[in-house]
């Protein structure tokens, strides 16, 4: 079997029972949704695997959702159409500010909307709690189920942590395969089983492979990017991406004994400042050379920038994407001359 026919697959849909899918759209704590007999599906994901995304964002326009807000919104719309889900779990505090709204269109249109908050601060334990216990209750199971599939969850986990590893460490593994792994850990494409198996498989493939020997290694920070051809066009240039820092974090790459630990340690919700530790320490581990932040148009994220160059000392090239879709020319030109500065630099 080929490492294509190993890497992560779109989740179907139509595969589960319509009642037990539940349409998320971030990362929540998907214990409890597994716990519970749910089958939790990706809206982001479905989105951007379907074979013409972009059309998918042209129904939602043409639904009434406004041509400046971001795509990823008028995506998760048209997933939740196309698949005819009824039931979703929306992220309305920690993820993008849009959520609220769209969850209220949900709403009008009789979808079952389920809110799930993220506390200001990662330190305020007590608010994640609540929101856990109160989603557990929601979903008719017990909050002390979903700690015990947790450890069931840990396991897969700690494969693609495992993937993560030979990115950076022993460089057999793409910056674009560890893009698929880490980001599809959102969901376990529904089925965290049949995914596991899947990593198990991939992670054997790889263990015949030479080393990349590409000079330049890379970090990739912010959302995952929604141009398709990314990963494939900086190894064209000689480029490792050794980290990808949000995909990362849906994996839940840090150690932890509860529910609770782990998703305050999970940085995505809150502020940037716990997120530049990460970072940081990325830079120095994964001996990264310069950063690519990513940012999705008329994205609040975007305002952030500032603050990683202030913190971030390396070389930094902000990429602003709208829609699915190929790199464009300028874009290249940009990344082209990025590289090009990075190997005149003498950091190499």
């Amino acid at each position: 079997m080929s490492n294509d026919n190993l890497l992560p697959y779109l989740p179907d849909p139509g595969k589960f029972p319509a009642d037990k899918i539940i349409g998320i759209t971030s990362t929540i704590p998907i214990e409890i949704v597994f716990a519970a007999g749910y089958v939790p599906i990706d809206l982001n994901n479905i989105f951007i695997c379907d074979i013409a995304p972009n059309k998918m964002i042209e129904d939602a326009e043409l639904a009434g959702l406004p041509r400046n807000t971001c795509a990823w919104i008028k995506g998760m719309y048209s997933a939740v159409k196309k698949y005819s889900i009824r039931k979703i779990i929306s992220v309305i505090q920690g993820d993008c500010s849009n959520n609220q709204a769209l969850m209220e269109v949900f709403l009008s249109e009789g979808i079952k909307t389920i809110p799930f908050a993220y506390p200001h601060s990662k330190a305020d334990t007590s608010f994640l709690r609540d929101q856990m216990e109160s989603l557990a209750a929601n979903l008719g199971v017990s909050y002390w189920r979903a700690e015990e599939t947790k450890k069931r969850l840990d396991s897969v986990r700690s494969i693609v942590h495992e993937i993560d590893r030979l990115t950076w460490v022993e460089n057999v593994v793409t910056g674009d395969e560890n893009h698929l792994w880490t980001v599809s850990t959102s969901d376990f494409m529904g089925d965290f089983e049949t995914f596991g198996e899947l990593a198990g498989k991939f992670l054997k493939s790889v263990s015949g492979r030479e080393p990349i020997k590409h000079a330049i290694r890379l970090g990739v920070v912010g959302i995952p990017p929604i141009c398709e051809d990314l990963y494939h066009f900086l190894s064209s240039l000689g480029v490792q991406v050794v980290f990808n820092e949000i995909q990362r974090q849906f994996s839940m790459p840090y150690q932890s004994d509860t529910l609770v630990e782990q998703y305050s340690r999970y940085t995505y919700p809150y502020d940037i400042f716990s997120r530049l530790e990460d970072i940081q320490d990325a830079v120095r581990q994964r001996r990264i050379h310069g950063i690519i932040h990513y940012v999705q148009s008329f994205c609040h994220r975007h305002i952030q920038d500032k603050i990683i160059r202030k913190n971030i000392r390396l070389p930094i090239l902000t990429l602003d994407c709208d829609r699915p879709g190929p790199l464009d020319g300028s874009m290249k030109t940009r990344i082209e001359a990025f590289i090009e500065m990075i190997k005149s630099c003498s950091i190499l």
